[in-house]
């Protein structure tokens, strides 16, 4: 191109929005020189990485533009100081878009996910108008903020339970004779729990042997000398007698000698155990409170078309009350509490007034017909009072001259035959007729040739209008 061209496509490629973005990605990184220092080369590696950051979320249908701010901590030796790297995200968007909850973190997961070690709490996005996008911005004091999402869920769960107990209690009611509220407590906190428990298995509850020994040993035949030492226990023992009966062994035999005897039992028991790991998700119910409104039941009189009002019995109340508590899942463990309640509602079953008959001009269905035809005669009188106040004295002159011009004198009525005075007379009215004929002739000449020249230039004749407009003001 030459160079006295340059300025001009310039200004023609400005005037088109180009270029439009100045961002860098990792093509930067292809032309290193030789000699480059290593912080050079960390600079021209975060620019980089901002750049490719940036063309990502701009791939976005409502982010016009982006840029993308990191600030990546030097690595360090000790443990204890080590910094997690912090990003920034300023998003330029669309005329009339807005990002949803689920964009914004779509974006701060894409921005955490391509830094190493950057945590999602540390990105931060922010949009044009100066507003906190990201959530990470959180009070003081560890306070965590409502989730939109959590908020649905619990309408989402009251209005699928009024949904089930008002479809349930309709047909038996009737259409628009119920209403129901629901109000639900959810728990969304995440629970897990880890439990071991032992109970006891001594007698006399149910036990279970796991092993067991007996051990049972019998002494020699002679006793170990025994008792309080003295004079006593040194006498000689006296003389022996038999028993009259049995019990004593053959003759000749002497007595077995009894010795002490000693018996040990082991036994060991199983330990119970029970060890539990449980679970909980979130977003699970802790407590439904249920309120019904159930409208008197209508009685018409076939003959007279009367609507009378009747409440309920105990039986009907009941009956409904115990089908409500199956729609909605009712637990008494869980502490729900239902309140089903007959009563008139206010309106609804009242004797219809007929209402008075209104007139035409009264009746509200034909207001847009009146506004109608008064624009179309409010037009009618602006345009008449122009024509006649207006157009019709400035058009005046302009009839009154063409007047003139077809004003053309009648020709003469056929007379009896005249006398020789009339005949005189006769012959001089002729002759004049005769002038006033050429005259006319010269009328409708010059009436003809104005026509004429009306239809093929009629500025000529407007100019001549216009003058003689001129000279009668």
């Amino acid at each position: 191109m030459p160079s006295e061209h340059v300025h001009d496509a310039r200004l023609k490629l400005a005037s088109q929005g180009l270029p439009k973005g100045g961002n860098v990605g990792f093509e930067l990184m292809e032309n290193q020189k030789l000699g480059v220092s290593q912080f050079h080369e960390q600079v021209n590696y975060q620019r980089s990485l901002e750049g490719e950051l940036a063309r990502s979320i701009e791939s976005l249908a409502a982010v016009g533009s982006a840029r993308v701010h990191l600030a990546l901590p030097k690595p360090s030796v000790f443990v204890r100081e080590q910094q997690r790297p912090t990003a920034s995200v300023l998003l330029n968007l669309q005329q009339g878009r807005v990002l949803d909850v689920a964009q914004v973190s779509a974006i701060v997961h894409l921005v955490a996910s391509s830094v190493p070690e950057l945590p999602v709490s540390n990105v931060t996005v922010v949009d044009q108008a100066g507003n906190l996008l990201s959530e990470n911005g959180k009070p003081a004091g560890g306070a965590k903020q409502l989730d939109p999402n959590q908020l649905k869920y619990v309408t989402e769960v009251q209005q699928r339970i009024i949904k089930q107990v008002e479809s349930l209690i309709t047909p038996l009611v009737g259409q628009g004779n119920v209403r129901a509220e629901a109000t639900a407590d959810i728990d969304f906190a995440q629970v897990d729990t880890a439990a071991e428990s032992y109970k006891p298995n001594s007698p006399p509850e149910a036990s279970a042997i796991r092993s067991q020994q007996v051990s049972e040993a019998n002494g020699p035949g002679g006793a170990n000398p025994s008792g309080v030492p003295g004079a006593l226990s040194n006498q000689p023992p006296g003389a022996a007698t038999a028993p009259i009966e049995g019990g004593a062994g053959a003759p000749g035999q002497p007595p077995a000698a009894s010795g002490p005897t000693r018996k040990d039992s082991t036994t060991n028991y199983e330990v119970d155990k029970t060890v539990r790991y449980e679970q909980r998700p979130m977003g699970g119910i802790k407590r439904l409170t249920v309120g019904v409104l159930v409208n008197y039941r209508r009685i018409v009189d076939p003959k007279t078309g009367k609507v009378t009002i009747k409440a309920l019995t105990a039986a009907e109340v009941a009956q409904i009350n115990d089908l409500v508590k199956e729609a909605m899942g009712y637990s008494q463990a869980r502490g729900d509490t239902l309140n089903v309640t007959n009563a008139p509602f206010d309106g609804v079953d009242k004797p219809a007034t007929p209402e008075p008959e209104l007139e035409w001009w009264k009746d509200p269905a034909n207001l847009p017909l009146a506004k109608e035809i008064g624009r179309y005669v409010l037009l009618a009188l602006v345009l008449g009072f122009l024509y006649f106040r207006l157009l019709r004295p400035l058009l005046r002159p302009v009839f009154r001259k063409f007047d003139q011009i077809t004003d053309v004198p009648p020709l003469p009525a056929p007379q009896e035959p005249p006398t020789a005075e009339q005949a005189q007379a006769e012959a001089v009215r002729v002759q004049m007729e005769e002038v006033d004929s050429h005259t006319a002739r010269g009328y409708r000449d010059n009436l003809a040739m104005a026509k004429t020249l009306a239809k093929d230039d009629p500025r000529v004749v407007a100019n001549v209008v216009k003058a003689w407009v001129g000279s009668n003001e």
